[in-house]
């Protein structure tokens, strides 16, 4: 397996992934590929296609969008956080984990200088971390926020660490922080790992960032019910993250453990997280092992992780993503199958955020990944165009953006001028500044950036 955070994605041959290590490579290729930046080109034009005019208007006019946007998410120290610190901006002025680390990533594939603002991400939640290893998932200036319980950091941090170290070529800033980062791990592990399923789980729904996800539960008296495949895939990618840390801190020995930690949580997903049946990657029951049968973005996260084979993972494309019926909407991927009985497009921000349908940036950009991971070119294309026309005209009317979209009419959804402070539009920033890398990507084939680690 490899790492290759922030590298560029590649052309591809007979699909396969180049650039990323591939399944048959030594292990001696694995310990030392992971988490690779690698510079790579852009995909070749599609024969009998020509680039349209308005896709270089497009990203002129979301580059122009986003110049004045941008710089919302970046917040001047303040309280408790004591270095400056992102934000998703508008409704939203605290510092939260997975947000943090997509909008941290876009700084960084824009200008490898920005990278300090992820850096100051990782510094402040360590720093916010207790002696037994627990740190919030959401902190304020006024402190940590444990929302829906003790609500602890998703498994993010080690990931933001590796990607910040390598863009500004820099590990010593992470030396003083380490001992925080070991016991982060070591709670998440001791309060979200199943042992005899040797997989991962979240406390509830919440936590884990898709707020009222169909595939999880809210329901306080079924705590840490579900095993879930998006809580397996993070937790494995942190641990290859801390491994490749570990050896550039000179902790060899800490590096082999995380690296075999790793590989456990990889073949528990592909060995128990997969519905042949199906062809698609579903939760379970921690108790008796029954399948979740709801079919959200979650199921797709593997593909951006480039772990599943490629038999496998067109199927998946093919059967549920691209399915019009299920997860393709008109105006990009829907965060629940349409098929669901639960499917809808409701402008939902309080008590939760509404991830039973709409249209979701950041998980939309791993969808985009997948795409160009297995070959599928044009759908990417048509991905990256869409959701940028999408929040193009959003700040066209709004000025801002919304935090998720209808998926069969495009508009906007939470927060809504009723939803915000004195009822005056709030609007949202955050991990929608990834539209911009992957318009980047297919207009000019640039910034190609990928987040997930392939093999």
């Amino acid at each position: 397996m490899a790492f290759c955070v922030l590298g560029a994605i590649t052309p591809r041959h007979g699909g396969a992934i180049m650039g990323c290590m591939r399944n048959d490579l030594v292990a001696a290729s694995i310990l030392t590929a992971i988490f690779l930046l690698a510079p790579l080109a852009a995909n070749p034009a599609q024969p009998g296609v020509t680039e349209q005019p308005s896709d270089a208007a497009l990203l002129a006019a979301l580059t122009r969008d986003f110049s004045k946007l941008a710089p919302q998410t970046i917040h001047r120290a303040d309280g408790v956080l004591t270095r400056p610190y992102l934000t998703p901006a508008g409704y939203y002025q605290q510092m939260w984990d997975w947000d943090g680390f997509f909008i941290g990533a876009h700084w960084a594939n824009q200008d490898p200088a920005d990278a300090k603002y992820l850096r100051d991400w990782v510094l402040s939640f360590t720093a916010a971390s207790d002696a037994d290893g627990y740190v919030a998932g959401c902190i304020a200036s006024s402190g940590p926020h444990a929302l829906f319980g003790k609500f602890a950091m998703k498994p993010f941090l080690a990931q933001g660490a590796l990607l910040a170290a390598e863009k500004l070529n820099d590990f010593e800033w992470l030396r003083p922080a380490w001992p925080a980062m070991v016991r982060i791990e070591a709670y998440r592990r001791r309060t979200q790992f199943d042992a005899q399923w040797k997989l991962w789980f979240w406390d509830n729904a919440m936590q884990s960032g898709a707020d009222n996800s169909a595939s999880l539960t809210n329901d306080p008296n079924d705590r840490s019910a579900i095993l879930a495949v998006d809580a397996s895939v993070w937790a494995m990618r942190e641990d290859e993250a801390m491994a490749v840390l570990a050896q550039r801190l000179g902790f060899a020995a800490d590096a082999a453990r995380y690296r075999s930690e790793a590989a456990e949580t990889r073949n528990a997903i592909l060995t128990s997280l997969w519905n042949a049946g199906d062809g698609v990657f579903l939760n379970r029951r921690r108790d008796t092992g029954a399948w979740v049968r709801s079919l959200s973005w979650s199921s797709f996260v593997p593909l951006a992780e480039g772990m599943v084979p490629r038999a496998d993972a067109v199927r998946m494309i093919r059967e549920h993503l691209l399915n019009s019926k299920e997860m393709r909407g008109q105006y990009g991927f829907r965060s629940l199958a349409a098929s669901d009985p639960l499917y809808n497009n409701d402008a939902i921000i309080k008590p939760y955020s509404n991830w039973r349908g709409p249209v979701w940036i950041n998980a939309n950009y791993l969808d985009w990944i997948a795409l160009r991971r297995y070959g599928f070119d044009r759908e990417a294309h048509w991905l990256a165009i869409t959701l940028a026309g999408a929040l193009d005209r959003d700040v066209a009317r709004w000025g801002s953006m919304h935090e998720c979209y209808n998926a069969e009419t495009g508009d906007g959804l939470a927060p809504t001028p009723a939803q915000s402070p004195n009822g005056v539009f709030a609007g949202f920033v955050g991990w929608n500044l990834l539209a911009e890398d992957m318009l980047q990507c297919e207009v000019t084939g640039t910034h190609c950036m990928t987040l997930a680690p392939g093999r």
